[in-house]
């Protein structure tokens, strides 16, 4: 998701700087923790997409 954002020209810099997500949340994408509904809905205005385009269903 980090590459998708950045790919959109949202660095981690520019996400912290503007505050767009927490530093906590920036670290949960990275290492692949599930995140919030209301951070799955800023990155989804950001890319401009869907929640199924980004959330992937894995089972156990």
């Amino acid at each position: 998701m980090l590459s998708a954002l950045k790919a959109a020209g949202y660095s981690t810099y520019r996400i912290r700087k503007e505050g767009l997500l927490s530093q906590s949340t920036l670290q949960k994408l990275r290492i692949g923790i599930g995140v919030s509904w209301e951070n799955i809905e800023t990155i989804c205005s950001l890319l401009r997409c869907q929640p199924g385009d980004i959330i992937e269903c894995v089972e156990d």
